[in-house]
């Protein structure tokens, strides 16, 4: 019914288009163009998308550089004396350098290697098969059987009244300005309480950045537990980051290179002067461009199958276009439902599965989960226990100083069947790739008892919280037996 009124055409150009080339997009065309089919992949900016660009690729860069200033200043509890110095515009250097060395990971040379034919230029919906390619040899079109759109989302912003445009940033300008300077701005206020508010508030301030962090609520990192997130609290303000709880800009002034800003919160009123304002209140999709109004699809909201099908049954959707999970390994995940229920959906079709994704907030501690949260398997009248192993009692966690955090692991009660798991430690986005697998697979916590890991490593504590488990589930009578058999024969 939705074709009413188009004519499809007999033979096409492409097996698939896939517009976009960040990660969704790089999937999609590398599984296609593996299958042996054709798969043309258009993009009018910069391979990587955002992931390589603006996001995660530049972030990690970043925090690596500043985890070095904070072991170089806890250096003494080792009996090691030095001290620190910050060579900002270096440090944007690396980050620009780590961008250019993973960026051929992801280049036209390796996809048109891999087989897809890469297109420069911006993509436009004439009709439902095809497209017109606006690039720097003018425009061209391009007939496709499906067609997957990985177009990514904009940064969500806030008009705020007497706060010039120049004085504001987001991780997709963020980036240039700070590359820009010879040396640390002196303050940034970073609007947000999310994963990347969080990490780079920490990685900066770390670096010589003043941070202003306003938290909308009464929480940071709300959808983490409220003890997971108060440890990373702790962490901030230890380190010097101020936090304004229920806070709000009421007023602003701009000056050309800075802004005064007065911040109602929880605490009364503050009178902040910074360099630069940072929005980092999440993504929202971008349609924008593709001419899809023009097909009459709504645009305002993304509206999806659970095969990941647009309006148009032919044409999906992945990434953060997509949604509910703007990670780059989730867009990589719908990449394969996507491409997949395209060129072989008339054989079999597969619903996207979000039960296993996980998330990492790359703050010190980290903080990882995977699965349902104890507050999701009471919304789910599941009847659950929690098993929680402290890092404290890890013999390689006290060697390197960071005995702090714990791993939570919820199963049905009486059962070792794995629902969730929950990690607060320094290496938590490490150490939580063995229960993705053990739940992937369903090998439950009995099973990661028996795992032989090497001695002493962060990863022994999977070990030990199934122990924790174990201990609290044993068997009590075949106890009984044995011991009644090995007491049988000793002397009274």
């Amino acid at each position: 019914r939705v074709y009413a009124g188009y004519k499809r055409p007999k033979a096409f150009d492409t097996n698939m288009a896939v517009i976009g080339a960040g990660a969704g997009g790089l999937v999609s065309a590398y599984i296609a163009a593996a299958v042996k089919a054709r798969v043309t992949l258009i993009e009018g900016a910069e391979m990587g998308g955002d992931c390589l660009n603006r996001g995660c690729v530049p972030s990690k860069a970043l925090i690596r550089a500043a985890g070095v200033t904070k072991t170089l200043e806890s250096a003494e509890k080792f009996g090691i004396h030095v001290r620190a110095e910050v060579d900002f515009a270096a440090v944007m250097r690396w980050v620009r350098g780590v961008i250019s060395d993973v960026a051929p990971h992801d280049s036209v040379e390796r996809y048109t290697g891999l087989g897809v034919d890469c297109v420069r230029g911006w993509a436009r919906f004439v009709d439902p098969w095809t497209l017109e390619i606006e690039g720097d040899g003018g425009r061209t079109r391009l007939t496709a059987e499906n067609i997957v759109l990985a177009t990514g989302a904009k940064p969500r912003q806030l008009l705020i009244e007497g706060l010039a445009d120049e004085l504001t940033l987001t991780s997709d300008t963020l980036w240039d300005y700070l590359s820009s300077l010879a040396s640390a701005p002196a303050h940034l206020v970073i609007m947000g309480s999310g994963p990347v508010a969080i990490e780079l508030a920490q990685a900066l301030n770390r670096l010589g950045v003043g941070i202003t962090l306003l938290v909308r609520g009464n929480q940071i990192l709300k959808r983490e537990s409220q003890e997971a997130a108060k440890l990373v609290e702790k962490q901030l303000l230890a380190e010097g980051v101020s936090l304004l709880f229920d806070a709000q800009i009421i007023t602003a002034s701009s000056l050309k290179e800075s802004a005064t800003l007065q911040i109602k919160h929880s605490q009364g009123e503050s009178s902040v002067d910074a360099d630069r304002l940072l929005f980092a209140l999440g993504r929202e999709a971008s349609l924008a461009g593709l001419g899809l109004e023009s097909l009459g699809v709504d645009t305002s909201e993304v509206r999806l199958s659970a095969y990941l099908q647009s309006h148009f049954p032919h044409i999906y959707a992945v990434g953060d276009l997509a949604g509910p999970h703007q990670f780059t390994h989730a867009a990589a995940h719908q990449a394969w439902y996507a491409s997949v229920n395209a060129l072989f959906g008339q054989f079999k079709s597969f619903k996207v599965d979000y039960s296993l994704i996980p998330r990492v907030t790359f703050s010190d501690p980290q903080i990882a989960a995977v699965g349902l949260s104890p507050a999701e398997a009471r919304a789910a009248n599941l009847d659950y226990e929690v098993t929680r192993f402290e890092l404290a009692e890890l013999d390689r966690a006290i060697a390197e100083g960071e005995a702090s955090g714990f791993i939570e692991v919820l199963t049905p009660k009486g059962s070792d069947k794995i629902l969730g798991v929950s990690i607060a430690a320094p290496e938590a986005g490490e150490l939580i790739g063995i229960f993705c697998v053990s739940m992937r697979h369903k090998l439950g916590l009995n099973k990661l008892l028996s795992v032989v890991h090497a001695y002493p490593t962060m990863n022994e504590a999977s070990k030990y919280v199934a122990g924790v488990w174990k201990r609290t589930h044993q068997p009590e009578r075949l106890l009984r037996l044995t011991r009644w058999w090995f007491n049988r024969r000793l002397k009274p």
